[in-house]
């Protein structure tokens, strides 16, 4: 037996072995992916001559059954195998934000819903479901979690975030990458790629890929935060860097960003692996480089490791060159060998396929699944305003539903569900970075005053009942729960544009109603039947006018009005602040998504979601985000100037951390001990919380810190620390966060990481401007601390008094 063949030696001592007995085709194949396609397997052969690195399996969203999916990655590994001189296995990667792109698998909500959880342990259990499922079927690299910070509402991809704070961010996407990493299935092993890595959400206009304009201190103290966090806490394997240009370079061609500052200054010893076309992109979109060859190399020497979806730059050529030694063969083996030690750690050459029979169903199907989804949909539901429209009387006689979101739950998957994904093939012009697609077309329905193309048909609906058969509607959900209630449904208008065509129906279906319940939003998918996704970016960030106008004219009905948003971003609307008496922002919520939002409107779940983000009153107030710098944002009139804007103010129209219930908490008896500690001591802040309402419910609780004078700007405040607890009616909890001076580190002028002396301002709260407690300690003196091994997040414990 070869020594890499040898399990019982490291990932590292068999790869080495391996990597010592490799042509240099056969290690360059290792670094390129395959994109098969069903039905055209043949089409590999010379794709995997010599072997190949990984597939893709997008495509597996096309598939029927989950025996066909089984059967489909057997038949590829084959393949993979039997071209490589070595039968190395192929590593298959998939994308698992919302779930897998595999018939069966569970739908989960969007990123920024679950961001406003504030609960990482049911992110821990998604993250592990979804890997689950995904090896099931052979699948050892998910491309998950998202880890971008996002300050931009015009941005398309908001939705996959967590939001707007680096803490929330580091630790739910730790959580994530824990889970995916936690488990292995009949010996196989999953792998995290953590995305985007940098800065990817600060592109200039919001414009998907462009350049962004980062400085360094905001690079590393807020973008690389969870990101770090990932690595340090959770043992991240895996890193897709962005589409951006940052400081002159495209980010998949910098040492800065890939060697010097992930690896070097961040510890990172995974695998880099391109975002789909992004190395390419480097020569034909972002003009770097003579030739595509040149653009491979240097990516390859900047510390990338692996093309993806296929071969663009990683070129024949650049082979040449390095059996030339025009091109530093070192460089090659490098990307080769953390390639192949991934490999076995993810145990593929000892378990290269797909599971079959009974074993296949018994790890793909748990009966847990869906109740876990059901349970992040519930716990991400933000209830922004209540004048007392909800929880909806359940004696009620009449009530008015109106919007095209109330009949089709397609409005409940997000962006990067399978069932978007599935979408995708149906829209006629794609806007999915690095996946080629015809076009553009021109000749289709469009909804009036848009380019958006009209999807509520006949087709688009039969995606739904293929991928999640019998998933009700909002409208469905209600008839059923409330039989004694008369519920009437008028489409009003549709999910973008001005048509306000249907407004006499809708305001006649209203007549006679106790609430009228408007559905709202824009339809978050992939594609020209999109208003906001991947590669769909606006500068209208608000409701659009067709539905902001048949609120205005509801209104002169004089009935109670509430509204449900469903989007990738937040809702952002004068005339429903103006006019609704409730409105509950639902996100994309899966699969479980009329269930969950009937829940919450009929009292039957007390809402406690909150805001991961500040929400912006209109374009031109971004960015807006609570944890600016002292001196700006709404904090800039104590230098200079007017306290607002002209027309508007400073501050966004619902703050960082908002959320409200249908209970009532108090905090009270703070307790900080020590008041003085050093740099590398914790203090710990303690607590009581009690519901003083008539509801059981949950309460997130908040602990920001404050730094009111140092040597480098910091924010106004930080979120330190968060947690959501559940209490009875009149039950109480005493919370205890224990936080590390050096989580409150920040860079110096020398760009070390340093916790600096001086007063802590501590406020406790229920949100980022709803504070109920404060007080402060004192760190007595200065250290320069290690930011690899810094606090990201306060610990917690709780118990019931």
């Amino acid at each position: 037996m070869e020594r890499y063949m040898n399990p019982e030696l490291t990932a590292e001592e068999r790869a080495k072995d391996l990597l010592s007995r490799m042509t240099t085709d056969e290690k360059l194949k290792q670094l390129i992916g395959a994109f098969p396609r069903p039905g055209h397997e043949d089409d590999m052969d010379a794709a995997v001559a010599g072997g190949i690195g990984q597939y893709s399996t997008l495509e597996m969203r096309r598939l029927d059954s989950l025996e066909e999916t089984a059967r489909w990655q057997r038949t590829l590994q084959e393949k993979a195998m039997a071209g490589s001189p070595h039968r190395i296995p192929a590593a298959f990667h998939m994308e698992g934000l919302c779930g897998a792109y595999i018939q069966g698998a569970t739908s989960y909500p969007a990123g920024i819903a679950r961001g406003s959880s504030f609960d990482p342990e049911i992110e821990r259990e998604i993250g592990r479901a979804v890997a689950r499922q995904e090896r099931a079927v052979g699948v050892t690299q998910t491309f998950a979690p998202v880890l971008d910070v996002s300050r931009d509402s015009r941005m398309g991809r908001q939705g996959e975030t967590y939001g707007e704070d680096p803490a929330l961010a580091a630790a739910m996407g730790a959580a994530f990458t824990a889970g995916i990493q936690a488990d292995d299935t009949d010996g196989l092993r999953s792998e995290s790629v953590a995305k985007h890595f940098l800065g990817f959400h600060h592109s200039q206009g919001g414009i998907h890929g462009a350049d962004a304009e980062v400085p360094e201190r905001l690079l590393r103290e807020v973008y690389a935060k969870p990101f770090q966090a990932a690595i340090t806490e959770a043992g991240l394997r895996g890193v897709m860097p962005c589409y951006c240009t940052l400081n002159g370079k495209a980010v998949s061609a910098s040492k800065a960003i890939l060697t010097n500052l992930l690896r070097e200054e961040m510890g990172f010893d995974g695998v880099a692996v391109s975002d789909y076309g992004a190395m390419g992109n480097a020569h034909n979109s972002q003009h770097m480089f003579e030739s595509m060859t040149e653009a491979g190399l240097a990516c390859l020497e900047a510390g990338m490791d692996v093309e993806l979806p296929s071969r663009d730059t990683l070129t024949e050529e650049l082979a040449q060159w390095f059996d030339s030694r025009k091109a530093d063969v070192a460089v090659l083996d490098r990307a080769v060998l953390r390639v192949l030690e991934a490999k076995f750690r993810m145990g593929l050459f000892e378990h290269p396929f797909a599971l079959e029979g009974g074993k296949l169903k018994e790890a793909f199907y748990l009966e847990n699944d869906r109740a876990l989804s059901l349970r992040s949909a519930r716990e991400g539901m933000v209830l922004l305003r209540n004048g007392g429209a909800l929880p909806i009387s359940k004696k009620a006689r009449k009530i008015a539903v109106i919007g095209c979101h109330a009949v089709n739950p397609r409005y409940f998957f997000a962006g990067y569900t399978h069932l978007s994904m599935v979408e995708a093939i149906l829209a006629v012009e794609g806007s999915m970075a690095g996946v080629k697609v015809d076009g553009p077309v021109t000749d289709y329905e469009r909804i009036p005053g848009t380019q958006i193309q009209v999807n509520d048909t006949p087709e688009f609906d039969a995606v739904l009942d293929k991928l999640c058969p019998g998933c009700p509607s909002l409208l469905d959900e209600l008839k059923r729960r409330l039989p004694e209630t008369e519920v009437v449904w008028a489409y009003g208008y549709p999910c973008a544009g001005d048509d306000a065509s249907h407004y006499a129906e809708a305001l006649e279906v209203m007549n006679g109603a106790d609430l009228i319940l408007f559905t709202l939003g824009g339809k978050y998918t992939s594609g020209s039947i999109s208003t906001t996704g991947e590669g769909v970016d606006d500068v209208c960030i608000n409701l659009p006018p067709c539905q902001d106008g048949l609120i205005e004219q509801a209104a002169a009905l004089g009935i109670s009005m509430a509204g449900v948003h469903f989007d990738g971003r937040p809702v952002s609307s004068d005339v429903a602040d103006e006019y609704l008496d409730a409105i509950l922002e639902a996100w994309c919520p899966g699969e479980m998504g009329a269930q969950t939002v009937a829940d919450v409107l009929l009292g039957d779940y007390n809402p406690a979601g909150r805001l991961p983000v500040c929400v912006a009153r209109n374009a031109g107030q971004i960015p807006v985000y609570y944890n600016h710098p002292h001196g700006s944002s709404w904090h800039q009139g104590e230098s200079i100037g007017f306290q607002d804007y002209a027309s508007c103010s400073h501050r966004p129209r619902y703050v960082f951390g908002h959320g409200l219930s249908y209970t009532r908490f108090e905090y009270a008896d703070l307790e900080i001990s020590p008041d003085e500690i050093g740099p590398r001591d914790s203090v710990e802040v303690r607590f009581t919380v009690r519901n003083a309402g008539n509801m059981d419910g949950d309460e997130v609780v908040q602990l920001y810190i404050s730094d009111p004078y140092a040597t480098m700007i910091r924010p106004v405040k930080e979120l330190a620390g968060f947690c959501r607890i559940h209490l009875r009616a009149g039950e109480s909890r005493r919370v205890a966060f224990t936080l590390r001076a050096d989580q409150l580190a920040f860079l110096d002028e020398a760009m070390n990481w340093k916790v600096e002396r001086g007063r802590f301002d501590v406020q406790v709260g229920a949100s980022s401007e709803d504070i109920r407690l404060t007080g402060s300690y004192v760190v007595t003196e200065s250290a320069i601390v290690d930011g690899r091994k810094r606090g990201f997040w306060a610990g917690i414990e709780t118990n019931l008094i």
